[in-house]
């Protein structure tokens, strides 16, 4: 018997935990569609040139400890060197995040803010939106049968845009059939935590051209950027090198190819 995998057992955990302590979905779905409108995510990263998500991210079960940052004072670096757009993790037991991090993001960054986390209830989506979210992370392998194009439907349901992510061609299929307008190719393989960067950007070049593809996890240079944009990306998703940069604008005007100088200046 295959041993079970990273994301297997947190996305198990995590199940029995809503199910011991179920989130009151229908409140949470009112309180969503009673919000102003989100901030547009995706024409934030769909401009003609690549873009960063840049992702507040403290730790990870494959890199340890990262960064210890107040996540507001971090989403407002990013706003200031250029980000598109803020990923915020709020899972807090592999990766110390929580929604008050999501919050304290809101009070500080102006751009379009995903809530990175373990979706797999619809309650979840209606409670990212509550907490400040303007899009969410859908992962496909921890949304099986018909979950995902349940997911997709809340979150247009409570109005956030669904960033729906992919490992492989058949993840791929899913997330196409399941009309996933923002689809993200991790490199990551959340099971075993390795990391494949050509076989991502394989996956990358069969995204249709008319989604808006997101190449997630690992990249930390301006080629690895070079060639996530050649595959076809739109953005890349970027958090460890970000968190442990004392000043991310250089990081992020080097992976877009841009003098640091006047990057500022071009948002």
């Amino acid at each position: 018997m295959a041993a079970v995998g990273f994301l297997s057992r947190l996305v198990d955990d995590l199940r029995a935990s809503l199910l011991e302590r179920p989130l009151p979905e229908a409140q949470l779905r009112a309180r969503a569609r009673a919000m102003p409108p989100a901030r547009p995510f995706a024409p934030a990263i769909a401009g003609p040139d690549l873009s960063v998500i840049a992702e507040v991210k403290r730790s990870s079960p494959s890199a340890g400890p990262i960064a210890d940052v107040h996540a507001g004072e971090q989403a407002a670096r990013y706003e200031r060197a250029g980000a598109a757009a803020i990923s915020v993790l709020t899972e807090p037991r592999h990766f110390d995040g929580s929604l008050a991090d999501l919050r304290l993001a809101r009070t500080r960054a102006e751009i379009p803010l995903l809530r990175k986390d373990f979706l797999v209830h619809p309650a979840q989506v209606g409670e990212s939106r509550v907490e400040g979210a303007d899009a969410v992370l859908l992962i496909v392998a921890a949304l099986p049968g018909p979950e995902l194009a349940d997911m997709l439907e809340t979150a247009f349901d409570v109005g956030v845009e669904a960033l729906v992510e992919v490992h492989d061609r058949d993840e791929l299929e899913r997330a196409v059939e399941a009309e996933a307008r923002l689809v993200g190719v991790n490199s990551r393989d959340l099971e075993t935590l390795a990391v494949d960067e050509e076989a991502a950007l394989e996956v990358a070049a069969a995204v249709p051209e008319d989604r808006l593809l997101v190449v997630e996890s690992g990249i930390a240079s301006r080629e690895q950027a070079a060639r996530a944009a050649d595959a076809g990306a739109d953005a890349i998703l970027v958090g460890e090198a970000l968190m442990r940069a004392r000043d991310p604008a250089p990081i992020i005007a080097e992976l877009l190819g841009r003098p640091t100088n006047v990057r500022t200046m071009l948002r």
